[in-house]
């Protein structure tokens, strides 16, 4: 399925449906075609948005954590949504710790999945290694439970960023910041009614980050789906976006607690 990209400024984004707005934050890696099975079940639901965070197009000063939430932040004041329902992957789950920690009034609720921001066995010291394919999709393999999800298509994405010099610093600079921008206690200052869906075979952001997570996030509920990894709106959708579903319905009433 494929949507148009609006623009908006210097903002390029999806924004497909109506109702109560659910932003979505990719990862590291990430692309539209990691929400496509979210986007395509909550759009007759919600107003689903994705912007396309400038991973590479920052200056290498504001290629940082810091750097993406202050454009995601820009970009939703552009827009002027309000009672957000904020989900992150990964790094998109970090830059949505970080908004919702500088910025909450427009937030209603957080939704994280395999986030850093805590702990992340990134990629290795040695990632990204240029010019090694094989290489490329084993380190793109080990996102998911399965590793038939690593495919041509995804490596070769992931290969073409790699094999860039200067899309490699960026990214090794993005890595860097979200090891150096360990969030720890001062996450309890979270008010938000959380959901955290964990992948039980997530070996970047392992279950237990999850667990630790749900033990600093007050108003939090966890979830663990069997034989999933790292990305589980891609690996697993008609689960997560079950589990998902049911989060956002308790919403539904001004009264409602997680």
């Amino acid at each position: 399925m494929s949507y148009e990209i609006k623009q908006d400024g210097k903002f390029r984004f999806i924004e497909e449906g109506e109702g109560e707005t659910l932003v979505l934050l990719h990862g590291l890696f990430g692309a539209l075609s990691n929400f496509s099975d979210l986007i395509e079940y909550f759009r007759n639901k919600n107003k689903v948005v994705v912007p396309l965070l400038p991973l590479l197009e920052l200056d290498l000063l504001h290629t940082s954590v810091g750097g993406l939430q202050k454009f995601v932040n820009r970009f939703i004041e552009q827009r002027n949504y309000r009672d957000i329902h904020l989900l992150g992957n990964s790094l998109g789950g970090h830059v949505a710790l970080v908004h919702i920690l500088k910025n909450p009034e427009r937030i209603k609720s957080l939704i994280l999945t395999g986030s850093s921001g805590l702990f992340e066995n990134g990629m290795g010291d040695t990632y990204p290694k240029r010019g090694d394919r094989e290489y490329i999709r084993n380190k793109t393999a080990i996102t998911f439970y399965d590793p038939r999800m690593a495919t041509d298509e995804l490596v070769n994405e992931v290969f073409e960023i790699t094999n860039n010099r200067i899309k490699a610093i960026k990214i090794i600079a993005l890595a860097k910041s979200a090891i150096r921008n360990n969030l720890g206690e001062e996450i309890s200052q979270i008010k938000q009614p959380t959901c955290l869906i964990w992948g039980n075979n997530d070996t970047i952001t392992p279950p237990f980050v999850g667990k630790e997570f749900h033990r600093l996030i007050p108003n939090s509920e966890l979830h663990f789906i069997d034989k999933c990894g790292h990305a589980p709106m891609m690996e697993v959708p008609e689960e997560f976006n079950k589990i998902l579903e049911g989060f956002l319905a308790k919403l539904k009433s001004p009264a409602a607690t997680v």
